[in-house]
């Protein structure tokens, strides 16, 4: 199974930009679809974007439509979350999470990272 790891999270002001790993192991990361999600304090958590194993398609959530890129990078088993002109409503806890190849519903994402913290200044 792969194992996921989050990194890169940190504290930003409105409009500006991060970008977040996902460092993948115990596996071979071109098989496995990762998603991004996020949980905000008093909220449900949020799929927000997902790219897929072998093709790489890519599906963003409208909410970060036009913002957000995902892409992966399979030599090095890591997958980018590249988040730009971030608000303060982008604040929360940033997880991966990885999955089958055609994964693209929350419920088929198995495997989770720690989570990492996006904090936007107001």
């Amino acid at each position: 199974q792969l194992r996921v790891v989050e990194s890169g999270g940190g504290l930003v002001q409105p409009g500006g930009s991060l970008r977040l790993s996902c460092a993948a192991s115990g596996s071979t990361l071109e098989y496995y679809a990762i998603g991004w999600f996020r949980q905000a304090p008093g909220k449900e958590r949020e799929m927000m974007a997902c790219i897929s194993g072998r093709a790489g398609s890519t599906h963003y959530a409208d909410s970060v439509e036009g913002r957000f890129t995902t892409s992966r990078d399979n030599a090095k088993n890591t997958v980018y979350l590249q988040m730009d002109s971030l608000k303060p409503e982008d604040t929360a806890v940033y997880y991966c999470a990885s999955g089958p190849p055609g994964a693209t519903m929350d419920v088929d994402f198995q495997s989770w990272g720690q989570g990492t913290q996006v904090t936007g200044s107001a």
